[in-house]
């Protein structure tokens, strides 16, 4: 019976955990605040190393790299945001995405719908035809995954 028990109180402490933090991390995106373009270019960035010192980052830059304090102070503030955490290792930090890329897209798709297409993803997807923005195929493809996908 004690075997079962431990089992059973592990794999529960496993999934209140995962629980507290997607509860955190919604909390997290709820209160997001806007990245800026260098903000956004060291996420993507970031978010293909899983983690990094801020000279990683920096030497995944093309040619035209910031200084180094400019990329530093970038990541400060993506630390204050809370899009980033900082782990202190003697003088230096090293620094793990707290939100992943494909929550922050969604929760940035939401809001560029919203803001700029009056919460209308067909809005949306009228712009880009009327702009000619999108194929006949491309839309075909659109449909055909909104099909397979079992949703609206």
């Amino acid at each position: 019976m004690g075997k079962l028990f431990d089992f059973l109180f592990k794999n529960i402490c496993i999934d209140y955990e995962n629980f507290v933090h997607l509860r955190h991390v919604r909390n997290l995106i709820d209160s997001m605040e806007n990245l800026t373009p260098q903000e956004e270019e060291a996420m993507l960035i970031l978010w293909r190393l899983k983690k990094g010192f801020v000279k990683d980052i920096l030497e995944q830059y093309p040619e035209s790299r910031p200084p180094y304090t400019t990329l530093a102070s970038t990541i400060k503030n993506l630390e204050r945001k809370q899009y980033v955490e900082g782990r202190r290792y003697g003088n230096t930090f090293e620094y793990t995405p707290i939100i992943s890329e494909a929550e922050y897209k969604k929760q940035f798709m939401s809001g560029f719908v919203k803001d700029y297409f009056r919460n209308s993803y067909s809005e949306l997807v009228a712009f880009f035809a009327k702009e000619q923005r999108i194929s006949a195929d491309e839309l075909k493809e659109i449909i055909r995954l909104i099909e397979n996908s079992g949703t609206r």
